[in-house]
C-alpha cells in the first residue's frame, strides 16, 4: 500500500490500539475500547488475562480483539503457549499475536520454531482467528530475522511481526522491508514498536508494513488528517 494514496479511514483500519502495561486497569481498557471504536481501528492489543473485558467492552462494532501470548519473552513452552492461545479464543480473542522462543531461534533450533509456530497457527486457523508471530528484531541479526521469515513463508500465520515494544528498540523501515521481501504475499507484515507519529508510520508502510502497533493510534491520525 502507498501511503500517499491511503486514507485517513484505511489508516485507521490498519492500527492495532495497544495497551500492555503490568499497571493496566479497567479504566485504561475503558479507554482504550473507546477509543478504537471511536476511531475504526483494526484492534485493541491487550494481554490475555483482559480479553473477556475487552470483548465486551467492543460489543456491537467491528473492532477485534487481540491476545498477546507468552508476552514479551516469548520463553514459555509450546504447550503453554497453546494453553494460552486456546483460553484467549476461548474468552473472545479475534486475533492471536504470539513471541517465538527467541532464544531457540538465535540457537540454530529451526525444527523447533516451526513446530512452535505449526501449533499456534494451527489452533488459530481451526478457530478461524488471525495469526501474528512476533520475532523481536532488536535481538536478532538479520540472517536470523530471514530464517524466522522463511519458515513463516512455509507456515504461513497471517503477519509476522517486527516487535514487542518492551525490547531494546522497535521497527524499522529496513527490517519490515526484508521480512517482506522474504515472505512475498504468502504472509502480511505488522510493524510494532516505537511508531509514535505519522511520519515514522508512513515509513513502516512504505516499507511493506499492513498492520500497524502503536499506543499512539490516535495522535497518528490526527497527524495525518492535518496533513
Amino acid at each position: 500500500m502507498n501511503s500517499n494514496e491511503i486514507t485517513r479511514e484505511q489508516l485507521a483500519g490498519m492500527i492495532d490500539h495497544t495497551f500492555l502495561k503490568a499497571y493496566a486497569t479497567k479504566k485504561d481498557f475503558e479507554k482504550l475500547c473507546g477509543e478504537a471504536r471511536e476511531n475504526g481501528f483494526a484492534m485493541v492489543a491487550i494481554n490475555s488475562y483482559p480479553v473477556k473485558m475487552c470483548k465486551e467492552l467492543l460489543e456491537g462494532c467491528k473492532v477485534h480483539v487481540g491476545a498477546a501470548i507468552s508476552f514479551p519473552l516469548g520463553q514459555t513452552t509450546i504447550d503453554t503457549k497453546a494453553f494460552e492461545t486456546e483460553q484467549a479464543i476461548k474468552e473472545g480473542a479475534d486475533e492471536i499475536d504470539y513471541v517465538l522462543n527467541i532464544g531457540k531461534l538465535k540457537m540454530g533450533d529451526d525444527e523447533y520454531i516451526k513446530k512452535e509456530m505449526e501449533t499456534i497457527v494451527g489452533i488459530c486457523r481451526k478457530a478461524g482467528v488471525l495469526s501474528k508471530v512476533i520475532f523481536e528484531n532488536c535481538y536478532l541479526t538479520k540472517e536470523e530475522i530471514k530464517r524466522a521469515a522463511l519458515i513463516a513463508k512455509e507456515v504461513k500465520p497471517d503477519f509476522i511481526k517486527t516487535s514487542t515494544g518492551f525490547g531494546t528498540s522497535g521497527a524499522t523501515p529496513e527490517d519490515v522491508k526484508l521480512m517482506k521481501d522474504t515472505v512475498g504475499d504468502e504472509v502480511k507484515v505488522k510493524a510494532a514498536g516505537g511508531i509514535r507519529d505519522w511520519e515514522t508510520c508512513k515509513k513502516m508502510i512504505d516499507a511493506g508494513a499492513e498492520r500497524i502497533g502503536t499506543s499512539n493510534g490516535v495522535t497518528i491520525c490526527e497527524e495525518f488528517s492535518r496533513q
